[in-house]
């Protein structure tokens, strides 16, 4: 697992942003193709 600072690592930033389609919400969790943003996922 690899966990990634978005708050203070501005490409990191970039990449969460692409992943969750330009929500600021936290946690984006990739696994694989899936995508799950925020506790109650989407």
């Amino acid at each position: 697992m690899d966990y990634r600072d978005a708050k203070n690592n501005k490409s990191y930033l970039e990449e969460m942003l692409k992943y969750s389609g330009g929500k600021r919400q936290v946690p984006v969790i990739v696994l694989g193709d899936k995508v799950t943003i925020g506790h109650g996922g989407t």
